[in-house]
């Protein structure tokens, strides 16, 4: 497992997470189908954009029931449990994930169920909202989302989506929320700071 430490979170004071060191790449081991790239070691931006959404505007989330898909860190989930939501259900299919979640929710006091798997419908039959963080990143994985997604949107789920202008978010879909500058690493995102905006899916 990829080694990490517990540190702040840019943007979020109110959070802290397991992340791998400041000069750690995200393919500095090599990766396959049966071991994944540690997506989880990183707060990438948009799940740190739509964590501090959550925080920003606790209404959103709180008393309701929250997906988080594509958990990764966990931090968007965390995020959703500090603000009160009444049950927090972050889903992920690297088993890995799974374990970091675990641990940074336990971390932050945070009352989060961690649930092994794929994106499915099954994950969200009961949710009011889903949150997802920085999911639109290949075509294959951005046509799936998209097709469970707006199933959901149009049930009358609250689909909110962080996203830093990743190039298969289908934005015809979309109604823009908000907009923040994550500070972000340049090892990461060849840049410093990333302009990353919340979507809602149009019902």
């Amino acid at each position: 497992m990829t080694p990490t430490r517990l540190t702040g979170v840019p943007l979020l004071p109110e959070i802290t997470l397991y992340q791998a060191d400041e000069q750690a790449r995200l393919f500095d081991d090599g990766y396959s189908s049966e071991r994944p790239p540690p997506f989880w070691a990183f707060a990438w931006p948009g799940g740190v954009a739509l964590a501090r959404h959550v925080l920003d505007r606790p209404e959103t989330v709180r008393g309701r029931r929250v997906v988080d898909l594509g958990s990764g860190s966990g931090v968007v989930a965390i995020a959703a449990s500090l603000a009160q939501a009444q049950v927090v259900r972050a889903v992920d299919a690297d088993p890995a994930a799974i374990t970091a979640i675990e641990r940074n929710a336990a971390a932050n006091g945070a009352q989060v169920e961690a649930i092994p798997g794929e994106a499915d419908p099954v994950r969200l039959a009961d949710a009011e909202v889903v949150l997802v963080g920085d999911a639109f990143y290949t075509a294959s994985v951005a046509a799936a989302m998209t097709k469970l997604l707006s199933a959901a949107a149009r049930r009358g789920v609250e689909v909110l989506v962080g996203d830093p202008g990743r190039g298969f978010l289908p934005r015809h879909l979309l109604t823009e929320v908000a907009r923040y500058d994550v500070p972000v690493r340049p090892a990461l995102e060849d840049t410093g700071v990333k302009p990353t905006t919340i979507w809602r899916f149009q019902r």
